[in-house]
């Protein structure tokens, strides 16, 4: 039993017992118990087994409070906040009461004896560590018994402390004082090992935490990697995308975009980055710490595999960077060929609009020299308008250029290109229409020259027709009519001429009527149409005259002539009849008479000729 006791109180194995009931049996294992005392430095002074084992009570008592005050009472030490000095035994545990019941009303700790007779001391140690379980506002100092049994019974029926104590031993004038040590122990290490097994729990806890700590930092460290991971991709192919704004504003804006998010959403990653960094070598030290098995990061979630990604990212923003950059160029090259194309515009349009109103004026001019030159000037106009048409297709082509690389306003640019095209094509209408006009201005004055040629003509041939020489004889008629001939050839083809001129004009009375232009004024085109045509017939009259006057010219002057022929012939014929040759002979007679006869029948004719003259 008492080597039993030993081991309870002590929490060491003592040797096996002897076994027996014999009283050398009850010596040897009362000598190992005493034995064991001695190794534990207890001061055993005129005790020896014989006195434990024949049942001195005095002895025996003394033995087992000696046991309690080593095993239970000297062990208990309070270290003063104050003086930092260390109380032993009855002293430390005096003051432990103290400090727990500190503050309760009624109790006031001074001794072992007197304090505790009300018992609202026990009942304030209970509640000081398990407030649960007393109530203790509702205790009275006047029901001590009550007081005292409340505090024994929770003891043992909730805490497991073992009823040393009646509430009637401590309910007197002077309670034993070592019986109530004795009890109070109980209660100091039933709530020590209460603290030391909260300490124990607190440690495991913290343990626990520690790995829970651990396995939320891991939770926390894989998150934030996938989240990292997943930025980092989504912003790979939002850096990837080469859609840019089609417009140098628009670019301007990805670009200030661009440049936000190296300077206000990048860097934050970066952090982020160097974070994870920290937090895994964090988790990695602390699971070294608490011995732990090492975490390292599952596959495509490592530090290698976050640095790979950050050079893509990177990568990706360094081209952005490029391609950004590039488009901007781009864009701000089609601004400034734009606004050449603008500028080139306007001057095309302004010279265009300038030649349209001067080719539109007919100044041309009424007579041939003035038309002549103002054809001249004409050609030099063509010339420097088809000219022109180089500059006109520069503008084209740099439309074309500008809808080539997808000018982002190139609606206004192609709507100014047609502009300048259909000033372009008009003034080529007009200026084609201006050379008809003027073509035909100069057909006309060709023919009013052409014309005046004619009356000119017409008024040699008259001034010729109306000659008073109608010849001096036969042949300077027939001479004359030869002439005349020829004059009345001239006037035919004149007269040629004349129907062509007069059709030319009234083609233009024509060509007038049916497209409505007036190269000259109509009623001067008649006017002109019937003095020609007035010329002409009093040419023609003229000719007429002048024929019919030589022919009777000539029949005067061929019946001169052949009247002298007449006469001549008569006159021979006279000198002939008139000879006084009759003939030499017959035959000669013959012959006379025969040649006299055959000059009957001249006669004759002669005869009827004059008549007929």
């Amino acid at each position: 039993m008492l080597m039993r006791l030993l081991e309870i109180l002590s929490g060491d194995r003592l040797p096996r017992p002897t076994k027996g009931k014999m009283r050398i049996h009850c010596l040897e294992n009362v000598d190992k118990a005493l034995q064991f005392l001695r190794e534990q430095r207890v001061h055993l002074e005129n005790l020896g087994s014989h006195d434990v084992v024949d049942g001195n009570p005095r002895l025996t008592l003394g033995l087992i409070w000696t046991i309690i005050l080593r095993f239970q009472i000297q062990d208990i030490t309070i270290e003063e906040v104050d003086n930092q000095e260390t109380k032993s035994a009855k002293d430390a545990l005096l003051l432990w009461c103290q400090m727990k019941t500190a503050g309760y009303p009624n109790v006031n700790v001074r001794n072992f004896t007197t304090s505790w007779r009300d018992g609202l001391a026990f009942n304030a140690l209970i509640h000081k560590h398990r407030p649960d379980l007393i109530q203790y506002d509702r205790l009275s100092r006047s029901n001590a018994i009550y007081n005292l049994n409340h505090a024994f019974t929770v003891a043992e029926q909730r805490l497991g402390i073992m009823k040393l104590l009646d509430a009637e031993d401590i309910f007197v004038e002077y309670p034993d004082e070592k019986s109530i040590i004795t009890y109070v122990v109980t209660y100091y290490h039933y709530f020590s090992k209460m603290k030391q097994e909260t300490v124990q729990g607190r440690r495991i806890g913290n343990v626990v935490g520690q790995a829970m700590q651990s396995e939320k930092m891991i939770h926390e460290y894989e998150t934030l990697t996938s989240n990292l991971l997943k930025w980092i991709k989504q912003t790979i192919a939002a850096l990837s995308d080469r859609k840019f704004a089609n417009s140098l504003f628009g670019v301007q804006q990805q670009l200030l975009a661009f440049n936000s998010y190296r300077t206000v959403e990048k860097p934050p990653k970066f952090v982020e980055k160097g974070n994870l960094e920290v937090l895994l070598f964090t988790i990695q030290s602390r699971m070294r710490t608490t011995n732990q098995r090492l975490y390292f990061p599952p596959e495509g979630k490592t530090i290698s595999d976050i640095n790979r990604a950050w050079e893509s990212l990177e990568k990706a923003e360094h081209e952005r960077e490029l391609a950004l950059r590039d488009e901007l160029i781009r864009q701000e090259k089609l601004e400034q060929l734009a606004a050449r194309f603008d500028r080139k515009a306007g001057l095309r349009e302004t010279w265009l609009s300038e030649n349209q109103r001067l080719v539109s004026q007919d100044n041309f001019g009424f007579d041939l020299p003035s038309v002549e030159a103002a054809a001249k000037k004409h050609e030099a106009i063509e010339t420097d308008i088809y000219a022109y048409e180089e500059r006109v297709q520069a503008i084209v082509a740099v439309a074309q250029e500008l809808e080539t690389e997808n000018y982002h306003d190139i609606a206004r640019i192609q709507a100014r290109r047609d502009n300048v095209l259909r000033l372009w094509n008009y003034l080529l209408e007009l200026l084609r229409a201006r050379r008809t006009r003027l073509e035909d201005s100069i057909t006309l004055q060709q023919t009013f020259q052409e014309m005046i040629y004619i009356l000119d003509t017409m008024e040699e041939l008259k001034s010729r027709l109306l000659t008073e020489d109608s010849g001096k004889h036969l042949m300077g008629v027939v001479d004359l009519l030869q002439k005349h001939s020829l004059i009345e050839a001239d006037i035919n083809v004149l007269g040629e001429n004349v129907k062509a001129v007069i059709q030319h004009l009234q083609a233009f009375l024509d060509t007038k009527s049916k497209s409505g232009y007036q190269v000259c004024d109509p009623q001067y085109i008649q006017e002109r149409i019937k003095q020609l045509e007035a010329a002409y017939i009093e040419l023609v009259q003229l000719a007429s005259d002048r024929h019919n006057h030589l022919i009777e010219s000539r029949k005067l002057w061929q019946f001169f002539w052949d009247m002298a022929e007449e006469e001549a012939w008569i006159k021979e014929k006279e000198r002939i009849l008139s000879s006084g040759d009759i003939g030499h002979d017959l035959t000669a007679i013959h012959l006379l008479i025969s040649k006299n006869k055959k000059l009957l029948w001249p006669f004759k004719l002669v005869l009827l000729f004059g008549e007929h003259i």
